[in-house]
């Protein structure tokens, strides 16, 4: 393309990131990196970038896609301006455009790499209930039933049942998820996916051999080796893979098929419910329901070798020839591949030059962009757990026995409610990219806290009346269909794209450390909590949470559907005061317009996003 080398070194002075001023170099600090990460193409004339890319391509080994390459630096600078570029050919220009009017045209790799990580989320799913009604025989075998007959061992056996159950949990959050940086640093995506899988086989397995509850609790707790690191993984490795366009709704998939395995749950429990025990083997039943969970783990360790690695990740270790490779795999058209590998390139410049006084996980709260990311992130994994959801998960069958289901009655209503928990969340697929991640929660929260009081009000109706088993069930469900669209999905989705990208294993560590913390303290007090409060009470207190979880998104959790880079350092960026000062005013305005249908004067913009809507390309907007 007749480049001189003059042009070349002008090129990469030109990219190196490191501010100069009067001639002194000065690095990129932690608290402007996220200006330097916003749009780090800007300013740069057209033939600049072009000789950068085609030295870039040079450099790496990717000299015969050179051209593709130069190509690629034009449209990753402005995503939406192709058609302006005479150089593309009109075979380009179309596959641009399909990207924007065809989303989900995507190429048969991708959608293998989301059904890798939909199996991978059903494997976590599966566990979460299966204890559910493996719980109802184990207890008794192992003495620790918490409606024993001894009124002086319920407490004890309330406890130790939930201590048994949240073992996994316990794990995620002290060690677990901790493991996800190392973990990700030296296996990959990829390996890391493998490897986790494979340790939730070979303890679920476990899980079905045991003989008393400490032995049970070991087993459950290395199990967390499996859940934990997997849980923070597959939502960035999708994120990080998935075109913008539909990275939200891809990486809803986490929480979709993780819903779907809980159904696998509650189906593998009816389906050994009856199965008698065999000589020398006590509680086989409930052997069979815990060991069931680990069949899925055998299909992720199979599939998982077949997909693409991470391109993020490829590059971050210097193989950009096998990242090409990879993005080509998961793009339709090579000129998408050449734009994203050349923009995550540019990024990685960005962060290279980043000096870090202070150790990333401080960061996380020392930054005010990174710490009003982070609090968000807490708020909506503390409220996936507080919500009440993984109580109705973990103990339905306990509770329906209460109302005064048979055993195969409380099993089936489980499976209902986990058929339920799966099925309405399809329709978050298009709404959290459209409707939204914080509309979702703000019109779900109210809705499940209606409808778990009226779930535990209605064990006030005598047991002799036909509708008290009616209402009690009705009220999960009705709860279940508020949750499964809102805040089933969006924690995941919300926590896996608002950190910027230097700490996204970091931050998304702590967010699943969080949500995995709290769904052991949820597990663990519940038996017990159920016992001392009854259920009315017990279903009163998530009530009452959910409506905190509405003010907490209302005044904490800005909004981040579908919006490129640029836009999310600019939500992040506005003050926490300023931001909650808004919503305040922003609540009776909307409550006026789209619930009474009132007209109203629109509101001043929280927000000024400049120049046309457009989307990152998947390097810069994924987590």
């Amino acid at each position: 393309m007749g480049y001189d080398a003059n042009e070349k070194a002008a090129s990469e002075k030109k990219h190196d990131f490191s501010d100069e001023d009067s001639g002194k170099g000065h690095t990129i600090t932690a608290e402007n990196v996220n200006a330097k990460l916003a749009n780090p193409l800007s300013g740069f004339t057209q033939e600049q970038l072009m000789t950068d890319a085609v030295a870039f391509a040079n450099k790496y080994g990717l000299g015969h896609l050179s051209e593709m390459f130069a190509k690629g630096a034009l449209v990753a600078q402005d995503p939406l301006a192709f058609e302006s570029l005479d150089l593309l050919t009109e075979e380009e220009k179309e596959a641009l455009r399909r990207e924007q009017t065809h989303r989900w045209s995507q190429p048969l790799t991708l959608y293998w790499m989301v059904i890798t990580c939909s199996v991978a989320a059903a494997v976590q799913g599966m566990d979460e209930t299966v204890i559910n009604g493996a719980q109802l025989f184990f207890a008794v075998q192992f003495s620790i039933d918490p409606n024993t007959s001894d009124v002086n061992a319920q407490g004890r056996n309330q406890w130790l049942l939930g201590l048994v159950n949240s073992a996994p949990y316990l794990c995620c959050a002290v060690l677990g998820c901790w493991l996800t940086d190392p973990l990700n640093k030296f296996l990959g995506r990829k390996g890391t996916i493998f490897l986790t899988a494979a340790i939730s086989f070979l303890a679920c397995i476990w899980q079905g051999v045991t003989n008393s509850w400490p032995h049970l609790f070991i087993a459950r707790f290395v199990l967390g080796l499996g859940i934990g690191p997997k849980s923070a993984t597959v939502p960035v490795y999708a994120a990080e893979c998935a075109p913008p366009p539909i990275r939200g709704a891809l990486v809803m998939m986490w929480q979709m098929w993780t819903a779907f395995g809980i159904m696998l749950g509650f189906a593998s429990d009816l389906i050994f419910l009856k199965v008698p025990n065999k000589p020398h083997i006590t509680g086989l039943n409930w052997r069979l329901m815990l060991a069931s969970a680990g069949m899925p783990a055998l299909v992720v360790m199979a599939v998982v070798l077949f997909c693409p690695e991470s391109p993020r990740w490829l590059m971050g270790k210097g193989r950009y020839d096998k990242a090409y490779e990879s993005l080509a795999r998961l793009r339709p058209h090579p000129i998408q591949a050449a734009r994203d590998l050349y923009y995550i390139h540019i990024l990685l410049q960005v962060e290279e030059s980043i000096v870090r006084g202070n150790n990333r996980y401080i960061e996380l709260f020392t930054i005010p962009r990174n710490r009003r990311a982070t609090l968000a992130s807490w708020i909506v994994m503390f409220m996936q757990q507080f919500c009440g959801i993984n109580v109705i998960a973990y103990y339905s069958t306990n509770v329906f026995k209460q109302a005064s289901f048979s055993d195969t009655q409380a099993f089936l209503a489980s499976f209902g409610f986990g058929a339920i928990n799966f099925f309405f969340s399809f329709p978050a697929v298009k709404t959290i990219d459209t409707f939204g991640r914080r509309n979702l929660l703000l019109t779900t929260f109210p809705l499940m806290s209606v409808f778990l009081l009226m779930t535990g009000f209605a064990f006030w109706i005598p047991q002799s009346n036909p509708a008290h088993v009616g209402v009690v069930a009705l009220g999960i469900y009705l709860f279940t269909m508020a949750y499964s669209p809102g805040a089933g999905p969006v924690p995941f989705t919300y926590s896996a794209e608002a950190f910027p990208l230097y700490i996204r294993d970091i931050g998304m560590s702590f967010a699943t450390a969080t949500l995995w913390f709290f769904n052991f303290i949820i597990s663990i007090t519940f038996p017990r909590l159920l016992g001392a409060f009854q259920p009315q009470g017990a279903f009163g207190w998530y009530a009452a949470w959910n409506v905190f979880g509405f003010v907490a998104v209302l005044l904490f959790m800005p909004e981040t559907k579908a919006l490129s880079l640029e836009e999310l350092d600019s939500v992040f960026s506005v003050s926490t005061r300023k931001h909650s000062a808004y919503q305040l005013r922003a609540l009776p305005h909307n409550i006026k317009k789209y619930i009474f249908r009132m007209n109203v004067e629109p509101m001043e913009p929280l927000y000024h996003h400049e120049g046309a809507k457009t989307y990152a390309p998947t390097g810069a907007a994924a987590a």
